[in-house]
Parts: C-alpha cells; structure tokens; sequence
C-alpha cells in the first residue's frame, strides 16, 4: 500500500493485534544505537601498568612521571593532525549539546567519509595515580599504583564514514587513553541502502519507507561484530594514537566491549489515526507490565527478593506523545509513537552480564537475540492480554474433571484462590522459561500468602500433573522442568484477567464496604434492581419470606 494513500478505516475497538495486522506496512528490527568501549586489557590494573613500563618501556620505577610526556605527545598530534586536515576543533562549554552541533555541522556538509571536526570537552575519567602504602611488618613504605577519578580532556572526532554514516570516537588524553565509540545501526541501514540503489525514505532515527522491505532487513541483520570492529580499528589507524606501534606490536592493544546496545523493531503505520489508536490501547492494557514477574514474561529472567535494580512501568508524557518504559536491572524496555508513524519498542541494554553475557564485541549476536526476543515477547504480551479468548469447549474441558490417557484429572475451578494463583504463576514465567518444582512452591507460597512449609513439595506435584494432563504445562524430555504451551498461556491470561479486572472490581461495587461503591454505575443499577423487585413482591402480595 502507498503510503500517500488513504488506508482502511480504523475501527473502534479492534484490538492491539488486529491494530497491527492491518495497519503496519513496514517492519523490521535492528541495532539502534550501540556505544563501545576501547581499552587496554593489560593495563586495566597497578600491576599491569608496571609492567608495561618496567619491562616494557625498561623504566626504574613505574610512575606517573611517565605518563604525563605520552600525554603531551597524544594531545600534540591531534593537534597537528587537525591544523594538518583543516578540521575545526570545538571547545564545549559545560551544558553544551554535542549533537545539536554535530547536526548542524552534517547539515551545511556531509562528506562521504572524513573527520567531520574535533570536539574537547572536560569530563570525568578513571586514571592511575601512585600512593604511598606501608609493609605491616617492616614499616617501610613503597609507591603503589591504583585507580584514581580526575577531569581531563576528552577528544571527540565526529566521524562520517563510508559504510556507517555519522559516528563518533572519543579518545581520553590520560593514561590508558580509554576510547568511546558511538554508532548508530540505522544511518548503517541508510548508507547501505543508498549504496545498493534501493528506493527508502528517511524517519528521523529509522526508515519509514522502503521498497524491498526483505532487502532492508538483511541489510540490518547484517551488521555483525565483525563488520563494526574492522570499521573501529580502521579509524584507529587513520587517527592519532596515543600508543606507539612498538607498543601495539608488544600486544597493547585496544580491545572492543560493548557499555550500551539499543534493539530496536520499528513498526510503521498507514496513518497516524491507527497509530494513535494503537497505542492508547498498549497503554491502557499494560499499565501492570513493569511488575517483577511481568518483567519475566518479557525478559526471560528469573526475578527473586535478591535481584538487583528497580522493577516499575513508568508512563511519560511529553507534550501529548506518551511513552512506555518497562524496566529490569540495569536494562529496560521503551515503547512510543515516533512522530506520528511507527510504533518504536527498543531494549536498551546497559549491562550484559544482566543476562550473563560477557562484554566484549563477540558477544553481540547472543546480545542481539536477547534484545529483539524481548521486543517480541512485549508485543506478544500487550497482545495476547487483548485477545486471550477461549472456545466453549476448551473452557469447560478445563473447569470440570477429565479422564485423558485413563488417568482421572481434576477440575481447575475459576475462582477458586489455589487454582487462580496456579494459573497466576503460568503469567508471571512462561515460554521460553523453564521451571521446577521447587520453583512452583516458592512462586505458589508467595501468592497464596502461607510459609512456604504449608505448601509442600507433594502439593506442587499434584499441581504440575493437573496442569500437566490438561494440557497447560509440559514436562521437557529426559528432565524435570516444564514450560507453558500455548493453550496454557490464553489460558491462564484469561483466567487472570477475568479475575483481576472483572470480577473482583465488579464484585467489589457490590457491598457498601468498599468506600466507592455507592457512586459506582454497577453497584447503583443492583440497587435499583433490588428497588424494582420489592415492588413487584408488593404487588403481587407476597413477602421474602413466602418465597
């Protein structure tokens, strides 16, 4: 469908995923924004600094007087090396936007590849600084070298390179001369496109339109670790380095790991009006999604009393555009309307071994999967919280006993306090989290409100086999842990969601305890109803207690 075209009418009441598959023409995930750290492995510690001066360099004594001339020696070839290319140097004042400036400078030229301009900036940096400490059984005292937090300088080349567009390196002017690298995946997509001659239109940080949308989509899955590391040490070599190739070639090198990655699915709407729709409905079907065990529905972790971070769903709204942030750990999830066109969902992961990932470059594929399953994990969540609908025969085989295989299965009773909270439990951990029995008593424990003793290790398997022979669970082969089926899943939101937003708040309109139940619609139509049929038993004659 053209985009310059009016779409089908948006029809009120259609649900997240009816939303979806019918007003999205463009889809497609990928690396957002990825940020890098360059270092030094072996100059990480006190030790290894002495080394690489002592046995390296040949020096006496590891001090910091040695540092300070590779110091001036780095801070005087970029200065040479920017008089040398005619780039401009920018020294930013304290609250100064760096990428206000970047744009406007891409905007007046964008070169095909090249430094774009040099920036300097005073910030915060982790550097070695020599103390004294004392033999506790000489009294002597010796120097020792440990990590120290000073303001320096901070050099940021604004790069525009061939194959990755816009990115920046950021260089530290103090030993061990730790480099940043901040790269986006899209601008990748844009240059690579354009570079392939395929027709796209630009949105902001994405692509709205595109002709081979398949085309598109290998382009992002493409750009892999090792892509994005033979770019990095490519600027590495047309750039000033604070090491001398004797030292690169002693093994003192820069090694690539990954501070910050954004995964980002980017799903384009015919119109605005859908894509306005479709959002109010996420936020109004997913206020509960930042609660811990709904994190696990989306991040494939297990969250206990010891996880570290904040777990909360936060609601933003700036200007009328809202936002969505689901948070886990150091990581989080974020979901908005991007200008009116696309639905954005991005993973923002600032820690790997959150979901014990090392850092390194290397690890970016089992990175990248992480990421985009909890995009995808989110938005089958928001929508089958909306379409969790059951046939009649389905509902009844699971609410009333069955015979199945020969073996007799009880009944799992809507209403009932134990069964909601076992299917509570199928909410809160599902596919593809696998759990044990151990797991179920814990989780089961907390819900019912009882010490864990009350509901013992026999309860739990009586539980998982009613579970189990309904078809909700299944027991993985040559194991003892399970997982949801997808029956389960529909089955257990459906039972939840009833529960929780159906008949506890109707039921709770009903009794004059609740302190607003007298202004409630539903509590105020029963008492009209209990009115009207006063007065016919009055007419007829005829008391409650003749009935």
């Amino acid at each position: 469908m053209s985009l310059c075209q009016p779409g089908p009418a948006v029809m009120i009441g259609q649900t997240i995923g009816e939303l979806l598959n019918a007003h999205v023409t463009l889809d497609v995930e990928g690396i957002d924004r990825l940020y890098l750290n360059a270092y030094q492995p072996r100059l990480q510690t006190g030790s290894g600094v002495a080394y690489f001066f002592r046995m390296h360099r040949g020096a006496a004594v590891a001090s910091t007087m040695l540092m300070a001339p590779m110091s001036h020696a780095f801070v005087a070839a970029i200065e040479a090396f920017a008089k040398r290319e005619q780039i401009d140097v920018v020294h930013f004042h304290a609250h100064q936007n760096k990428d206000e400036e970047t744009q406007r400078r891409l905007a007046l030229a964008s070169p095909t590849e090249g430094v774009l301009y040099i920036g300097v900036a005073q910030e915060k940096f982790s550097t070695f600084r020599v103390s004294k400490r004392c033999n506790p059984l000489t009294g002597d005292s010796f120097p020792w070298l440990s990590r120290s937090d000073v303001m320096c300088n901070q050099y940021y080349f604004y790069l525009v390179d061939e194959d990755f567009g816009p990115l920046f390196i950021k260089f530290s002017s103090y030993f061990p001369y730790t480099a940043r690298i901040c790269l986006n995946g899209h601008e990748y997509a844009k240059r690579q496109l354009a570079k392939a001659g395929l027709a796209f239109a630009p949105l902001d940080n994405g692509i709205l339109r595109c002709a081979e949308g398949p085309a598109l989509q290998g382009i992002l899955d493409a750009m892999s670790a090792e892509r994005i590391e033979a770019m990095v040490r490519k600027w590495f070599a047309r750039l000033p380095h604070p090491f001398t190739p004797e030292d690169r070639a002693a093994g003192f090198r820069y090694e690539l790991s990954i501070l910050q990655a954004e995964f980002a699915r980017t799903q384009v709407l015919d119109r605005p009006l859908a894509g306005r729709q479709l959002f109010e409905e996420l936020i109004r079907e997913n206020l509960d999604l930042g609660r811990p065990e709904k994190v696990s529905l989306i991040f494939q972790r297990r969250i206990t009393k010891r996880t570290p971070g904040r777990f909360c769903t936060r609601v933003l709204t700036r200007g009328v555009i809202p936002t969505l942030h689901v948070s886990y750990k150091r990581s989080k999830i974020k979901q908005y309307f991007k200008l009116e066109r696309a639905l954005r969902t991005e993973t923002t992961i600032n820690n790997t071994r959150d979901f014990g990932i090392g850092r390194k470059l290397c690890n970016l594929p089992a990175l990248r999967a992480i990421g985009f399953a909890a995009n995808r994990r989110l938005l089958e969540v928001e929508t089958i919280s909306q379409d969790c609908a059951l046939a009649a025969g389905v509902f009844e085989a699971v609410t009333q006993p069955q015979t199945i295989d020969g073996q007799r299965v009880p009944r799992l009773t809507f209403g009932d306090p134990r069964v909601m909270s076992l299917l509570a439990t199928l909410c809160l951990f599902f596919i593809p989290q696998r759990f044990r029995n151990v797991w179920l008593r814990e989780k089961m424990a907390q819900l019912l409100g009882v010490p864990l003793q009350d509901y013992g290790p026999g309860k739990a398997t009586y539980d998982l086999r009613r579970l189990r022979l309904h078809g909700l669970i299944e027991r993985l082969p040559n194991s003892h842990q399970y997982q949801v089926t997808p029956t389960g899943l529909r089955v257990a939101m459906l039972f939840v969601k009833l529960n929780n937003r159906l008949l506890r708040p109707g039921l709770s309109q009903l009794f004059d305890g609740c302190p607003q139940a007298p202004d409630r619609p539903m509590a105020k139509a029963i008492k009209e109803l209990d009115r009207a049929l006063e007065q016919l038993l009055a007419q007829a004659k005829i008391t409650p207690l003749q009935i």
